[in-house]
């Protein structure tokens, strides 16, 4: 059973106005600023590897989700809760000119950083949308691909954010999103801490709650991956499903 934490709209803020302090300072980690977290490699800009670029520096996830989207030349993708817009650009790249890469976020300041980070690295096929999850400024049917790093269990509402993302995907389109699950026993006194929900922790699903929400939108082939520990009673992971045709 999810408890119920705090009204939709006062989770929306705290979130919003930690994020908007994250994007002043992004030195601070995933998810609500953890610094020992982020230099360990729990979450943020150390997860991609060798491989990482200035293109990631600002990531505030908890995994990779471009790694596991096997994204295709002239797919159209969505990046919900984008951020300084480090996946957007990477998608950009792997859907070539005849793509399109939607990145959504709620925060002004995120979403400055993210064009100019765009504007800087010369991408022309990405387009940035303020918007919530819950309500994705984006027609029916009209994405391929919908991606997400550590931004679902920020939303008070997971079964809107899922249905949401249904919604805008074509038949046989899919997700791949890296987020915290869960442990089924969490304590309800760190699932009311409202610094933690800014956290990735408070607000995270279960594994079996995560199945569900996803069958119950009408996705098929669900797959939730651990990846590695974020907290005591949390692991971060990958989560894969496709759409029913």
């Amino acid at each position: 059973m999810i408890a119920e934490i705090a009204p939709s709209d006062d989770i929306r803020e705290t979130v919003r106005a930690r994020y908007a302090q994250a994007a002043q300072a992004i030195s601070s980690g995933c998810c609500g600023g953890n610094e020992e977290l982020y230099r360990d490699g729990v979450f943020g800009a150390s997860l991609y590897g060798e491989d990482a670029d200035e293109t990631v520096q600002g990531s505030l996830g908890c995994g990779v989700p471009t790694e596991v989207a096997d994204l295709a030349e002239g797919e159209t993708v969505l990046d919900l809760g984008s951020g300084t817009g480090g996946d957007v650009l990477i998608s950009a790249r792997r859907v070539g000119e005849t793509g399109k890469v939607y990145g959504l976020d709620m925060t002004d300041e995120m979403l400055e950083q993210a064009r100019a980070n765009a504007e800087r690295a010369g991408v022309q096929n990405v387009e940035f949308l303020k918007g919530y999850l819950e309500e994705i400024p984006l027609p029916d049917d009209s994405v391929d691909v919908a991606l997400s790093n550590c931004v679902i269990n920020l939303a008070a509402d997971k079964r809107v954010v899922i249905r949401e993302a249904a919604r805008v995907l074509r038949p046989g389109g899919r997700v791949a999103f890296s987020d915290v699950i869960a442990d089924p026993a969490m304590p309800d006194d760190v699932r009311a801490d409202m610094q933690q929900w800014t956290g990735c922790i408070a607000g995270a699903l279960s594994a079996g709650d995560f199945e569900r929400f996803l069958s119950e939108a009408g996705f098929r082939d669900i797959s939730v991956t651990p990846t590695h520990d974020v907290h005591e009673y949390a692991q971060a992971a990958i989560i894969r499903a496709t759409l029913a045709s």
